[in-house]
């Protein structure tokens, strides 16, 4: 990516070129391979100098990538130090590359730009990242927790290396697909960041907790039970993202001709539009099987080293803010997840909030912006 960006700078002013793109196992972790401008669909308002950056991070089985992150700065001059950092965790906007938040912005514009908005005007700098394979080459391995968080670090890293602005200091916040993103990076941020990083903390909300256990009944026998549109394309998204992260599964054997198709076309969707298509097409989970996913060796245990959320072992405070009337996650899986925490005394602090899924991201803001000002004292 960092040579078809220097390539086209070259074509734009009518320079020859011939330029190979950079193989990602010869660039160190954490390095900016590229810097772009952001669109303006990208692009937080009120931030300053905003970019895309391009850099080198890891993949499923710990293969070098090349992955994206948006950077936006605070107006003005940068405090004694640096600005502290928010490592932005954003939720779910489907596989395809043109829906990587760096490219298309948020999928929940209004909302996310008032939440991000917020944490800019309390003097913070946002590095927000796209995860491994959604807007660069490669397939995004969804809901890969161990994945998110080396693309979380990698791209706080990369971007203190890139910006002098930028102070070591730094938590991570995230929403739905990006609560569980913080959460796992949360347990793994201080190994994966070393010392030349200084973390401090984790905000997480609509975190999906144990919603692994949802898929084990997977299978054509699957009750026709109605679901949200949103809902099914999550499954599908998973599905994906175990192909992605366990091809020996051989995850298609498991599908007939329509689950099949279906699959394929969730890979190169965004939420949106793939959640019209599938009420559209009246897809009910159970009709997409030839056999059920139980068959698969251990299931139960795969899923919960693939999406799981770590059980101990924060270093940090952790911030759980929760809708109560949340569907898209099993409000009460959250609950009991932040329970079992707080029975083996990790430092989680739980609030709830009488609001939906995505209500729950601005209400929140009352109790985690006081919450992460006391991180960085």
């Amino acid at each position: 990516m960092a040579a078809t960006t220097v390539a086209s700078v070259l074509c734009l002013m009518g320079t020859p070129f011939a330029v190979a793109a950079p193989d990602p196992a010869d660039i160190p972790v954490g390095t900016v391979t590229a810097v772009e401008p952001l669109a303006p669909e990208a692009t937080l308002p009120g931030a300053e100098n905003s970019r895309r950056i391009l850099y080198r991070t890891t993949t499923v089985r710990d293969e070098p990538t090349i992955a994206s992150a948006a950077v936006y700065f605070p107006p003005g001059p940068a405090p004694a130090g640096g600005w502290p950092v928010i490592a932005w965790a954003h939720g779910t906007v489907g596989l395809g590359d043109e829906c990587a938040y760096s490219i298309a912005g948020p999928g929940a514009r209004e909302r996310d730009w008032a939440y991000l908005g917020a944490w800019l005007r309390e003097g913070y700098a946002i590095v927000a990242a796209d995860y491994a394979g959604l807007g660069t080459p490669g397939d995004h391995p969804y809901l890969n927790g161990v994945v998110e968080a080396h693309n979380v670090v990698d791209a706080v890293r990369a971007a203190n290396r890139q910006y002098p602005a930028l102070a070591p200091k730094w938590v991570v916040v995230g929403q739905s697909q990006g609560g569980g993103a913080a959460v796992t990076t949360a347990r793994y941020a201080t190994e994966f960041g070393g010392p030349e990083l200084d973390y401090r903390g984790a905000v997480g909300t609509g975190v999906p907790a144990y919603i692994e256990d949802i898929l084990l009944p997977l299978g054509p026998n699957l009750p026709p039970i109605e679901l949200g549109a949103h809902t099914t394309a999550y499954v599908l998204y998973i599905l994906n993202g175990l192909r992605t992260t366990y091809p020996e599964l051989d995850i298609d054997s498991y599908l007939n001709e329509s689950g099949r198709d279906w699959l394929r076309r969730a890979n190169t969707s965004c939420l949106g539009p793939f959640g019209d298509e599938l009420t559209a097409g009246n897809v009910v989970l159970g009709d997409l099987f030839a056999r059920p996913l139980a068959q698969i060796p251990n299931l139960s245990g795969l899923l919960r080293r693939y999406m799981g959320l770590p059980e101990s072992g924060y270093d940090k405070p952790v911030f759980l803010g929760q809708g109560l009337a949340d569907t898209d996650v099993l409000t009460p899986f959250t609950l009991a997840f932040a329970a079992k925490l707080q029975a083996a005394r990790e430092p989680v602090t739980l609030r709830t909030y009488d609001t939906d899924h995505s209500g729950a991201v601005n209400a929140s803001l009352v109790d985690s912006i006081p919450f992460v000002r006391d991180l960085f004292r």
